[in-house]
C-alpha cells in the first residue's frame, strides 16, 4: 500500500482512510442484511419513486440503496468561468473532462464532479449530460434527447457493479453511468447517445482551448471542492469498493484501461500498455483509430487527499486516423505525437500544433478511462487489447 504521509501533512490521520472503508463496508452489510438486495423492487429510501419496477433488464438484486435519491446533488444549472477565472483555483495539472462541440472546448473539473457526479448542460445547442463515477473513475458524456425529448437527469443513490446508477427526472427510470443504457423503468432497452468527453489536465485543455470555458465552483452547494474523498482508493492493490461481481483474473481490478464500443463491439486497451506505447494504431468494428496516451497529462483525482497533489496518471485520447481521404499512421517521438506521412506534431486533445496539418483535429471517438473491473463485469464478451 502507498503510504499515507500526504494525507497525514493535511491533518487527515490515516485512520480515517481506514474508517471511511469500515463505513462503506457498513453500508454493503446493511443492504444485505436489511433485504436490500433481496427485495424486488429494492427497499428504497424515498417513498415517491415512480420507477415501474416491472420492466428491467437485469436481476434487481443486482442494485444497492446507499443513499436517498439526489443525496449526492447533480448540477442542473451550471455556471461557467474563463481560463483565467479557474486559475485562482485550478492547478494546471488537475484533471478536467474535456467536451468540444463545433471547435469550442469545455471543461468539467474532476475537483467539482468528484462531488455531484451528474452535470446536465447544453452546449453549442447540444443538451447533454456529464458524467463521473469516483468508484469507476469513469467520465463519460450523453445527449440528453431522446425521440425528440428532453430529460434531466440526476444520482439515483443506488449503485450497479460500483457503478453509479443514474435516474431522469422524468420517468424516473434507471440508467447504468458505465454504457448509458437504460436498465428498470418504461426506459429500459433505451441507450444515451454517447458524445466524446476525455479526461486532460487543466494546462492540456487551455492550450488546446484557449477560450473555452470552465464549469465553475459557483454551485449553489457548498462542498470541499479540490479535496478527494477516497485518498489512496486508486492504489493498484487496492480493492474495488461496494463491488459484488466476480473478478477477472486478466487485469488486476484496479488497473485503468481505455474503454470504446463501436458498433455495439467493446475493446479495452490497458493503461500499462498505453503509457508504455504512447500511441496505438488500432482497427476497432470497421474503424482505423488511435489512441493516445500523454504521460505528463493529469494526475489522479483518487490518490492523495490533495487532488493537486496526488501523482501523475497521464492523458489518453482516442481519435480517427483519418484526415480528409489520408489515413494517417501516429509514433510518440519525445513526448509528441507525430503522424509519419507528413511529420505533422499532435497534442493529446487532437489538435494538429506543427507541421503541414498545424490547426487540423482529429475526430474524437467517445471512450473512457476506468477501473478494468467495470469494463470487464459490464462488457464480459469485450475484447482486451494485448
Amino acid at each position: 500500500m502507498k503510504s499515507n504521509s500526504n494525507i497525514d501533512s493535511l491533518g487527515i490521520a490515516s485512520t480515517q482512510r481506514y474508517a471511511l472503508r469500515f463505513f462503506l463496508l457498513l453500508i454493503l452489510f446493511l443492504s444485505i442484511s436489511n433485504g436490500v438486495f433481496a427485495q424486488n423492487p429494492p427497499r428504497l429510501l424515498d417513498q415517491d419513486w415512480r420507477t415501474d419496477f416491472s420492466r428491467t433488464s437485469i436481476d434487481l438484486n443486482e442494485l444497492s440503496v446507499n443513499v436517498p435519491r439526489d443525496g449526492i446533488r447533480s448540477i442542473d444549472n451550471p455556471a461557467f468561468v474563463s481560463i483565467t477565472e479557474a486559475e485562482e483555483w485550478l492547478r494546471m495539472r488537475e484533471p478536467v473532462i474535456l467536451v468540444s462541440q463545433k471547435g469550442e472546448g469545455r471543461a468539467y473539473p474532476l475537483q467539482v464532479l468528484m462531488w455531484h457526479e451528474i452535470v446536465n448542460d447544453e452546449f453549442k445547442g447540444l443538451p447533454l449530460v456529464v458524467t463521473f463515477c469516483p468508484l469507476c473513475y469513469s467520465a463519460l458524456a450523453f445527449e440528453r434527447l431522446v425521440d425528440g425529448e428532453m430529460y434531466e437527469f440526476g444520482v439515483s443513490g443506488m449503485l450497479r457493479h460500483s457503478d453509479l446508477v443514474m435516474y431522469d427526472r422524468q420517468t424516473h427510470s434507471l440508467f447504468q453511468q458505465l454504457n448509458g443504457k437504460g436498465i428498470v423503468g418504461t426506459m429500459t432497452g433505451t441507450t444515451l447517445v454517447p458524445v466524446a468527453a476525455q479526461i486532460v489536465s487543466f494546462e492540456e485543455f487551455k492550450r488546446a482551448y484557449p477560450d473555452g470555458s470552465v464549469l465553475s465552483r459557483d454551485t449553489g452547494h457548498t462542498r470541499r471542492y479540490g479535496q478527494n474523498p477516497y485518498p489512496g482508493y486508486d492504489d493498484i492493490d487496492e480493492k474495488p469498493w461496494l463491488f459484488r461481481g466476480k473478478e477477472d483474473g486478466r487485469l488486476p481490478p484496479m488497473e485503468r484501461v481505455v474503454t470504446i464500443e463501436i458498433n455495439g463491439k467493446a475493446k479495452a486497451y490497458p493503461h500499462s500498455i498505453t503509457r508504455e506505447e504512447g500511441t496505438i494504431n488500432d482497427e476497432h468494428s470497421g474503424r482505423e483509430i488511435v489512441i493516445f496516451h500523454s504521460e505528463n497529462g493529469a494526475v489522479s483525482a483518487l490518490d492523495d487527499a490533495s487532488i493537486a497533489k496526488s501523482r501523475v496518471l497521464g492523458s489518453t485520447g482516442v481519435f480517427d486516423r483519418v484526415v480528409g481521404e489520408q489515413l494517417l499512421s501516429f509514433r510518440q517521438k519525445d513526448g509528441v505525437f507525430q503522424d509519419k506521412e507528413t511529420g505533422s506534431e499532435w497534442d493529446v486533445t487532437g489538435l494538429a500544433v506543427a507541421g503541414p496539418l498545424k490547426g487540423n483535429r482529429l475526430h474524437p471517438i467517445p471512450h473512457s478511462d476506468m477501473f478494468s473491473f467495470a469494463w470487464f463485469v459490464v462488457w464480459p464478451d469485450g475484447t482486451l487489447y494485448k
